[in-house]
């Protein structure tokens, strides 16, 4: 299992609270977002863009200590989350001036 914590937002719309437990098909950010949007089909298109299927804009993935935002989708995630050691964080960046 791989633990996601999505931004508060996206909880709301998809109407859970706390972490989720996602059996992803394949340990990267592509299969752990195609298990989201299998199991929540209302997260469609918040997360990346279903044509090019690109990450938003001021949506970024963090998993131990890293940015994993600007890696291929198809990349592995770290062991620590592969095995639900750790959470791949998924963050609603804020811009401002």
């Amino acid at each position: 299992m791989i633990r996601v914590v999505l931004p508060p937002q996206l909880r709301v719309l998809a109407r859970f609270e706390g972490e989720l437990e996602i059996e992803a098909a394949s340990p990267t950010i592509a299969g752990v977002l195609d298990a989201i949007e299998a199991r929540y089909p209302m997260l469609r298109g918040t997360i990346r863009d279903q044509q090019t299927q690109r990450r938003r804009p001021y949506v970024r993935f963090f998993a131990c200590e890293r940015d994993l935002s600007n890696e291929p989708h198809d990349a592995e995630l770290p062991l620590e989350i592969a095995g639900g050691k750790e959470p791949l964080l998924v963050i609603g960046a804020i811009a401002g001036g």
